[in-house]
């Protein structure tokens, strides 16, 4: 809005040109929330009326403030799911905020749909007692047609050991970390300065190469050894700190 413009409001949390409320605002020095932006637009609307030689630019401002304005307050309202470091306030395209709001009105409608049949249920009392003594007799026995076989047949399927699992697709593991760290461990001990092609000479397969490698980095980031490369892809020159 043009600096000359002397439309000013009144809330419960600011009184003064709206120029510097929606600064505020913006800011995040003031909620959002805590703004009638429905009250503010009357006040402007009547301002308007009122005032002489007000320009298009002044109201064009005042309608993209208040559309901000909007936006902020729909994007504060609406639930979320993930809780975390907070968008941009400017950030959620309109499309979002229309179904953002559809999502709310679904919300809205279960709850009140919620609150309809607790207040039913209270009316609902259950029973907690069984059967009179004289019905007692009416009801059939559930036994009277389970033999001891037909028991001994359910026994055997519900004590029966389950199936061992075949683990035949799965590779076994042959090396870990640990036990690659003993024996970096052993192997600086004895030369303090060793490169990496010397320190896997030993490796009986590339698996080995592999775990030995991430074993070296555990005990480069504990600073045990001390890792130097001269070059790209140049040998790797591995010293023992302790």
């Amino acid at each position: 809005m043009p600096e000359q413009s002397d439309f000013a409001v009144e809330t419960a949390v600011f009184t003064g040109p709206f120029r510097l409320l929606a600064d505020l605002i913006l800011e995040q020095k003031i909620d959002v929330c805590d703004v009638a932006v429905a009250d503010i637009t009357d006040r402007f609307i009547a301002h308007a009326k009122e005032a002489d030689g007000w320009t298009l630019e002044e109201a064009t401002w005042f309608l993209a403030v208040c559309a901000v304005l909007l936006e902020l307050k729909i994007h504060r309202l609406m639930p979320k799911h993930e809780s975390g470091l907070d968008e941009d306030d400017l950030g959620p395209s309109p499309d979002l905020a229309f179904a953002r709001s559809i999502e709310l009105r679904a919300f809205r409608r279960a709850a009140v749909d919620l609150a309809r049949r607790m207040e039913d249920s209270e009316r609902y009392l259950p029973r907690d007692v069984g059967p009179s003594r004289e019905f007692a007799d009416l009801y059939p026995d559930v036994m009277a047609n389970v033999t001891a076989a037909e028991l001994a047949r359910i026994a055997a399927q519900v004590l029966a050991p389950p199936p061992m699992l075949d683990l035949s697709h799965v590779t076994p593991i042959r090396v870990s970390v640990q036990d690659e760290l003993r024996a970096v461990e052993e192997h600086m001990l004895e030369a303090k300065q060793l490169s990496f092609r010397d320190l896997v000479a030993s490796c009986p397969d590339r698996i080995y190469v592999v775990v030995r490698f991430l074993a070296l980095l555990e005990l480069f980031r504990d600073g045990r050894v001390d890792l130097r490369q001269a070059a790209t892809f140049g040998e790797i020159e591995v010293s023992w700190q302790g």
